[in-house]
């Protein structure tokens, strides 16, 4: 019995530490996307071309993942659905808003998945929406106020692009939270890395001819070794790295941790390692509004972390 505790809490353990990494790579994608030099409409085509190509290689190394053709004869069609119209769709909008929003709006604005993931979960898979939840998703609600409104401020003085992008992020979040809590049963039942090379293989595939009829933007991959070398290392770690090693980790570790919400909580430390990032690499100037709005949505989910054992203390206080 004792062991067998151990063994849970070592994996649940081992969940957060790979959620955590791959959360590391979540937030350094946008400043990977904005150092490949390209668009965003373009640079979606690269990533889910070497991504998923990488992806395919992980799985046929591992003899678990080896199959992967059996899943696809169950589940066909929801594989393909949640594929092209969750995480591609919602990676090409994710994508589409650094053209327009600065690195750190979106970093922030996309931060607000965790809060949607909680309310899709609960009309899913019926989990109970706590007041500790409630109370982080005010602080979500504070963060997308802030930043809308300094997406507002610049509109008025002359430039929109920034609410657009906002607004790209933000419906690129909701799609986002929808796939994170559909694809979980998938991930369990057929493995996290089969149903990431899933994701990218058959989104590469939907977005190749969709992007070239649509934008005329026909990807030519021999032009890779024709770019500079930080455009060419970018696209690179932005398909092996970004894409490849952190998608699976991420999606293991939030397929193993208990509460998906809960788990989902390590992504409101995105926003602050791509601010640094922004600040000190890209040397991107950070508007006020922006840090009220990480103020917002990291302060008000260290209350949500902190409220449980607060409300204890101050039970036994008094």
């Amino acid at each position: 019995m004792f062991s067998q505790i151990n063994k849970e809490t070592y994996i649940i353990v081992l969940a957060y530490i790979a959620a955590f990494l791959g959360m590391c790579g979540h937030a350094s994608s946008e400043f990977f996307v904005v150092l490949t030099g390209v668009s965003g409409i373009e640079v979606t085509i690269w990533r889910f071309g070497i991504g998923g190509f990488a992806l395919l290689i992980v799985s046929l190394i591992y003899p678990s993942s080896r199959d992967l053709i059996g899943p696809l004869k169950i589940e066909f069609f929801s594989i393909v659905a949640l594929s092209i119209f969750g995480m591609s769709f919602g990676q090409f909008l994710f994508h589409w808003a650094l053209d327009y929003a600065s690195v750190v709006q979106v970093a922030t604005m996309i931060t607000i998945m965790p809060i949607i993931v909680v309310f899709v979960a609960k009309f899913v898979e019926g989990v109970k929406i706590t007041v500790p939840k409630i109370i982080s998703g005010v602080g979500a609600f504070l963060g997308c106020m802030f930043l809308l409104t300094d997406g507002y401020l610049e509109k008025l003085s002359g430039s929109g692009e920034s609410l657009i992008g906002i607004l790209l992020t933000l419906a690129s979040a909701f799609i986002g939270a929808l796939y994170l809590v559909l694809v979980k049963p998938f991930v369990n039942k057929f493995g996290p890395i089969r149903m990431t090379t899933y994701t990218f293989f058959f989104g590469f595939l939907a977005l190749y001819p969709f992007i070239g009829l649509i934008w005329g933007i026909w990807v030519n991959p021999l032009e890779l070794f024709e770019r500079g070398e930080i455009e060419y290392f970018s696209i690179i770690t932005l398909g092996v790295w970004n894409t490849c090693i952190a998608f699976i980790l991420w999606l293991w570790g939030l397929s193993r941790i208990p509460d998906i919400a809960r788990g989902n909580y390590l992504f409101f430390l995105k926003p602050v390692i791509a601010l640094g990032l922004a600040y000190y690499i890209l040397k991107d100037d950070i508007t006020i509004n922006q840090l009220f709005a990480i103020i917002a949505i990291t302060g008000f989910v260290l209350m949500e972390v902190f409220y449980t054992p607060l409300a204890k203390i101050f039970r036994k206080q008094n």
